[in-house]
């Protein structure tokens, strides 16, 4: 399969990301895919008229079009006009491309929030009228519109993610490339299950301190990150902690809160990243498919249940208290 990528507005971090994919490393596991890359900006060495006759080629039809991968959001400013994106050499707007070869692509791929669905490119007031390829923060449409398929049949594909994990990327064209991938196997916000049907909270290191309500209360410490923190792990889609980066880290891990960088409109929570907003002394988002009485319960109950331990440690650098050696029980 011919793999075609190109980078639109946002920072190239997904791109960054992708380079760090480990065992196997990125070229690898797309020949073992069967998939070549016609062009990547960073990994190409074809630049200029070259180039461009290769895009040209596939937007046209004379070059077949299998994955089509478009990094960072699509900016359509000024005015609709796309004047604010040209693709250099071309004279022409990025989103022109990016609809002329959408309409060829056996498949199209969403690299990264700010593709899927604008993210933080099209923050604050947006003077670029960036927005995703078939979304606008949380409303379907984008710039190729709602009712858009590519010829093998599916919409556009969300691998979201600020950055994306580069294992996201690599199994999604790996199953698009066995026939794998299909409707069924995204959520409602196009996101492939691989990574979606999993939240940040599985996984987490945190997860004790979380069960007793043991919280940090300064960026540091060991406690958990919700309650005070503004850390959304309960509710965000991601594998994070599961699917470690470079097979050790993630933002919990690394003492961040999690920011749902997957979803649509992370980039505008209304609030402080690391502050947890309340009413009555209650966080506002509660994890994913707890009622608010089921939560205000059983925080009660737990922190009335904290262990000294947890206690002491959540609010520490370091382990202040270290879990009880218990002897086996004698034979």
């Amino acid at each position: 399969m011919n793999l075609l990528w190109l980078q639109s507005g946002g920072c190239g971090g997904c791109t960054m990301s992708l380079l760090c994919a480990e065992a196997p490393d990125l070229p690898t596991t797309l020949a073992a895919a069967g998939i070549d890359i016609l062009w990547h900006p960073s990994l190409s060495e074809a630049t200029g008229d070259e180039a461009l006759n290769l895009l040209e080629r596939a937007a046209d039809g004379r070059l077949e079009l299998d994955l089509l991968c478009i990094e960072g959001a699509m900016l359509r400013g000024p005015g609709g006009s796309g004047r604010f994106h040209l693709l250099a050499g071309s004279g022409r707007p990025v989103i022109d491309w990016v609809r002329r070869l959408a309409v060829r692509a056996r498949h199209t791929l969403a690299i990264g929030t700010c593709a899927a669905f604008g993210g933080v490119s099209a923050g604050g007031t947006n003077p670029t009228e960036a927005c995703g390829l078939q979304f606008e923060g949380t409303h379907a449409g984008g710039l190729l519109g709602e009712d858009y398929r590519a010829r093998g049949g599916l919409p556009v594909i969300n691998v979201a993610g600020c950055p994306t994990h580069p294992n996201w990327v690599t199994e999604t064209l790996q199953a698009l490339a066995l026939g794998e991938l299909d409707a069924a196997g995204l959520d409602v916000y196009q996101r492939p299950l691989l990574f979606a049907d999993q939240l940040v909270h599985h996984g987490c290191p945190r997860n004790e301190y979380y069960e007793f309500k043991a919280s940090a209360e300064q960026p540091s410490q060991l406690g958990c990150l919700m309650e005070h923190l503004g850390c959304l792990g309960t509710q965000a889609h991601g594998d994070c902690n599961i699917r470690l980066w470079n097979g050790e880290g993630s933002c919990t891990r690394g003492g961040y809160a999690c920011i749902n960088c997957t979803a649509p409109e992370f980039e505008e929570p209304g609030h402080a990243f690391q502050r947890t907003p309340k009413v009555a002394g209650i966080p506002i988002g509660l994890p994913t498919d707890m009622p608010r009485a089921w939560f205000v319960a059983l925080a009660s109950l737990s922190k009335a249940a904290t262990p000294e331990r947890l206690r002491r440690n959540a609010v520490a650098d370091h382990v202040a208290v270290a879990p009880t050696v218990r002897k086996p029980k004698a034979r």
